[in-house]
């Protein structure tokens, strides 16, 4: 598995301003927080989601191509801080 935080800026308030990924070794998606402005949190795995997010249905680009953009920087964490993060805004 890989773990991938994700900060977009941008001024819509629909949209997520932090994207926390666990990827499998495809990078496919098997959980994944959303952050939103509003301070709402969404999140998705398999088979159960919350509030407006979903798994995507294509892999996750690589690093390199999201932080070509300049409204975006993604980093890679660890499985524990994803863990951390995970259990605060899914409750487990």
């Amino acid at each position: 598995m890989m773990y991938v935080d994700v900060l977009w800026l941008h001024t819509d308030d629909e949209r997520p301003v932090r994207i926390v990924s666990e990827l499998d070794a495809h990078r496919y998606e098997v959980r994944k927080l959303e952050f939103f402005r509003t301070r709402g949190v969404g999140y998705a795995e398999a088979d159960f989601a919350f509030g407006s997010t979903e798994l995507d249905a294509a892999p996750v680009p690589e690093l390199e191509r999201i932080n070509a953009d300049p409204q975006r920087h993604g980093a890679v964490i660890s499985a524990e801080e994803f863990a951390v993060l995970w259990d605060q805004y899914t409750r487990g």
